[in-house]
């Protein structure tokens, strides 16, 4: 299994918020914050990416368009937040059947409206203990959820199950750009953004949380070896908006 090393230290397995001592600790945390702050979050995503993040989810369901064109095309929208990705993988697909799954019920609350006008199905669920067969989907996104993943090696062998042969995946999330933009743009996730987060959502934790979480998420490189581990072939790495954020395709 492959290991991520931050500064020669202990491996990275998965997310790791301020306190957490084991994956289950982890995980109850990452679901706190998210429950916290679920009454404003699609709106602090627009403000705080300056509306970059719906070209994003647009993007994303685009690549898949293929597969999305046939007819009753069966995709899960993992760790599915309020179900902005669902949503766009809607309009390309009007005849998909879509669920989301996502162990926060605040933020599944939040989207009920979305999710019930756009006939989303939705389970309040662990990503690592999906409560699908075996070869049930024929796609399963991810937008900036698989990062908060408390296993990320474990989440990538769910997603296998319950993906069909042939059946593929893609996992949208941040990533640390190079050069003078990473500098800049660096700045500017690590000390504006939490304090403009914290100011609009009235909580503290999760916005120094996300720059936290970006660190410490595996290279694409090594996310790709993960990927490839997990059984997976054709994977791949595209980047968005100069190395912000990317998009990990697979085939099962």
């Amino acid at each position: 299994m492959p290991t991520h090393l931050k500064d020669g230290n202990e491996p990275v397995v998965g997310a790791a918020p301020t306190g957490a001592a084991d994956e289950r600790s982890a995980a109850q945390a990452v679901q706190k914050m998210f429950d916290e702050i679920a009454p404003r979050y699609d709106l602090l995503n627009h403000v705080l990416s300056m509306n970059v993040d719906r070209l994003w989810w647009w993007r994303t369901a685009r690549r898949f368009r293929n597969l999305l064109s046939q007819p009753h095309a069966r995709v899960l929208d993992l760790c599915c937040g309020t179900g902005d990705m669902a949503a766009a993988v809607r309009r390309r697909s009007p005849a998909a059947l879509i669920a989301g799954a996502d162990f926060s019920r605040g933020m599944l609350t939040r989207g009920a409206e979305k999710f019930a006008r756009l006939e989303i199905s939705v389970v309040e669920a662990d990503a690592l203990q999906l409560p699908f067969p075996g070869n049930a989907f024929d796609l399963v996104v991810s937008a900036f959820g698989f990062r908060n993943l408390a296993n990320y090696d474990a989440g990538l062998r769910e997603i296998y199950r319950v993906l069909r042969e042939g059946g593929e995946i893609g996992i949208l999330d941040f990533s640390e750009p190079g050069g003078l933009l990473g500098k800049l743009y660096g700045a500017y996730f690590r000390n504006v953004l939490p304090r403009i987060g914290t100011i609009l959502s009235g909580v503290s934790g999760p916005y120094a949380y996300l720059p936290a979480s970006v660190s410490r998420f595996p290279t694409p490189e090594e996310m790709l070896g993960r990927i490839g581990n997990a059984g997976f072939r054709n994977q791949s790495w595209e980047t968005y908006s100069f190395g912000i954020a990317g998009l990990y395709r697979a085939r099962k």
